[in-house]
């Protein structure tokens, strides 16, 4: 009888991470948030702070954070998933 071959394993590259930070669990307070920090292959693509009243987003090298309010989150995803 013949021994079956062993395939290789291939390592999978990741193409997205996403790292997590929350300062307050309850995001009850002012100044409180989750930070995502969100990686595509190894490099920074930017950051999303989401918190109470609004979410903010900064590109790769951006020095400052785009704010979207998140009546205007849900249009622009509604818009995204579902067509105009």
């Amino acid at each position: 009888m013949a021994k079956a071959k062993r395939v290789p394993k291939v390592e999978s590259i990741k193409k997205f991470e996403v790292r997590a930070k929350l300062a307050n669990f309850h995001l009850a307070k002012a100044k409180s948030a989750l930070r995502l920090e969100i990686y595509a292959r190894g490099i920074k693509a930017g950051e999303l702070q989401v918190g109470r009243g609004s979410l903010y987003w900064s590109g790769h090298n951006r020095k400052s954070a785009k704010r979207v309010a998140w009546g205007r989150f849900a249009d622009m995803m509604d818009r995204l998933a579902y067509g105009d």
